[in-house]
């Protein structure tokens, strides 16, 4: 009788690991595969509720560049987090695209609204998290669609995008209620 020991060697990941793991595996869910590792690079810190213990906000150099929502445990990003996004990855699903003239309304917190979408992915729906950019491909703003993809290039009129942060806003921090 022989017996055979096989050794498994165990990676203990420790909870900066886990915690980043699990921020961009929710990137790849919500914006597309590979954006997680684009968009959160080793570097990153990683902020947790006080309160709960879980994850709360992502930091790149002392910039914000997400917070994991609580409701939902979805990303809101950041204008910088949108402009890495918009930069590295030509595949993320989650842009909206207006026209030019209006850019500039948008980026001061204006909402976008439907007959100002040029281009949109059909994979948007309402409540998604959304980069809107204009026709050069810059970033505007970041905000929530209230229409789907088809229904922002079928309507003329009524909201398609609440901005949450423009690019051109104040940046004291102050947010749009």
């Amino acid at each position: 009788m022989v017996v055979v020991f096989i050794v498994v060697e165990e990676r203990k990941m420790n909870a900066m690991d886990d915690s980043l793991q699990r921020i961009r595996s929710v990137a790849n869910y919500q914006f597309g595969l590979g954006v997680g590792e684009k968009l959160f690079p080793n570097a990153v810190e990683i902020q947790f509720s006080k309160a709960t213990g879980r994850i709360r906000y992502v930091n790149l150099n002392g910039e914000r560049l997400a917070t994991l929502r609580p409701t939902d445990g979805l990303l809101s990003l950041s204008i910088t987090a949108a402009q890495r996004l918009v930069e590295c990855a030509a595949f993320v699903r989650c842009l909206v695209m207006v026209r030019s003239d209006v850019a500039r309304f948008v980026a001061e917190g204006g909402d976008v609204f439907a007959v100002h979408v040029v281009k949109v992915d059909e994979k948007v729906h309402a409540k998604d998290e959304v980069i809107v950019v204009d026709e050069a491909r810059g970033v505007v703003a970041v905000g929530r669609a209230v229409l789907s993809g088809c229904e922002m290039l079928a309507f003329k009129t009524g909201v398609a995008v609440k901005v949450r942060h423009g690019c051109a806003e104040n940046t004291s921090g102050a947010t749009k209620g």
